[in-house]
């Protein structure tokens, strides 16, 4: 671990190391797709991406003025991921059909919230707190769970967590401390005319908890989670909750760009047309380099009931890339006699569509062929 003169702190895992070193010599699917997603670039420290801006803008607020920035791995044990921030035995996001797993114990990190762990066991922090001292720090970066395919969700995105604690002596942190900070968030993102509201909601590791709300264009629109830090979740993080309490944040940072700029896709982010990069500024309303008609193509096969429709999803990604606007579920049903007992019939409607040019049957068709052979090689499916 690393200070530097801009307060960063790099922290490195041997254990995320070795797991990496384990998936390169592996040549399933699975492997490979971790590996590809692990190469992506981290748009939070990508020069003009908007995703970069609406950071630098999140963390330029004053009140920020003295937190930690913390890189921390991408690859970490799911102990860490879930059960130190109070995920339910049975959450979703323990399973294989939600997060990619290397292994039975290590992940691809599903939130940039694993942070507070690293942060707050490092020494330099505990001799902080020793000390009675205010702890802010934020970390931002990719994070990955396995979703549905269409304009507004990708498998890879972007979020930034925020965490403060304090004395409880000097400060009893409440909701409406982290709202007042939150509103100077939404303002530096969207400007000071922006409405917004707050609702309650839920999550595992805070409580109380809510969401901020915004209104664009006429309408409403959920960019952010947070709440008050459980103290159940600092005892396991080796802080007195006693002597500590706090708040914390950790929005997804594709939707606040997108609603900023009026974006229709999320691929768009990732875009290396000119005429669609020189537009990607916060602030400035996206106009469409030009609509390009949909190909569409449909799939329908029978599988064993053990299928995942994440896991296929994540197959059309390998083979269509970015080419694939959307898939659609267009039927779903049983029928024993006719398909067997535990068999499900399944028909996708797959949205060939690109925001740059015109695609063409000659393109696509290759692509489709190679959906319906790797269909049938990595699901055991029955193409109908």
């Amino acid at each position: 671990m690393s200070y530097q003169s801009n307060k960063t702190i790099n922290i490195e895992s041997e254990e995320e190391s070795q797991s990496i070193r384990l998936i390169e010599r592996r040549t399933d699917f699975e492997a490979k797709r971790i590996k590809r997603y692990l190469e992506m670039p981290d748009l939070t420290r990508t020069p003009a991406s908007p995703i970069k801006e609406v950071v630098e803008r999140m963390t330029s607020i004053p009140d920020f003025k003295d937190f930690d920035i913390v890189k921390v791995p991408e690859v970490v044990p799911t102990g860490i991921a879930f059960d130190l921030f109070d995920f339910a035995s049975n959450h979703p996001a323990r399973s294989k059909s939600d997060t990619y797993f290397l292994d039975n114990s290590h992940i691809l990190r599903p939130h940039t919230t694993v942070m507070w762990y690293y942060y707050l066991t490092s020494g330099q922090v505990k001799e902080k707190m020793r000390r009675g001292e205010n702890i802010g720090v934020f970390c931002y970066g990719k994070v990955y769970r396995k979703d549905e395919i269409d304009r507004f969700h990708m498998n890879v995105f972007h979020q930034i967590d925020g965490l403060y604690l304090c004395p409880k002596k000097n400060k009893e942190i409440t909701l409406q401390d982290l709202q007042d900070i939150e509103v100077k968030m939404v303002k530096a993102v969207f400007g000071d005319n922006i409405k917004y509201r707050f609702h309650e909601d839920t999550f595992p590791y805070t409580h109380p908890s809510t969401e901020v709300e915004i209104e664009k264009d006429g309408e409403r629109v959920e960019i952010l989670g947070s709440g008050v830090v459980k103290g159940s979740v600092l005892e396991k993080l080796g802080v007195d909750s006693s002597v500590y309490n706090g708040w914390a944040f950790g929005p997804g940072l594709e939707r606040w760009a997108m609603v900023s700029m009026g974006l229709p896709d999320i691929r768009l982010l990732w875009s290396d047309d000119p005429r669609v990069k020189k537009q990607l500024k916060l602030g400035n309303k996206f106009k469409e380099v030009s609509k390009y008609p949909p190909i569409t193509r449909d799939i329908s096969f029978v599988v064993d009931k053990s299928f995942i429709p994440n896991n296929y999803f994540d197959l059309i990604r390998d083979i269509g890339g970015n080419l694939v606007e959307e898939v659609q579920l267009l039927d779903k049903y049983e029928n024993s006699e006719k398909f067997g007992k535990d068999k499900v019939s399944y028909t996708y409607r797959i949205i060939y569509c690109s925001n740059e040019r015109t695609l063409t049957t000659e393109e696509i068709d290759p692509i489709q062929d190679k959906i319906y052979k790797q269909t049938s090689e990595q699901f055991g499916a029955e193409l109908r």
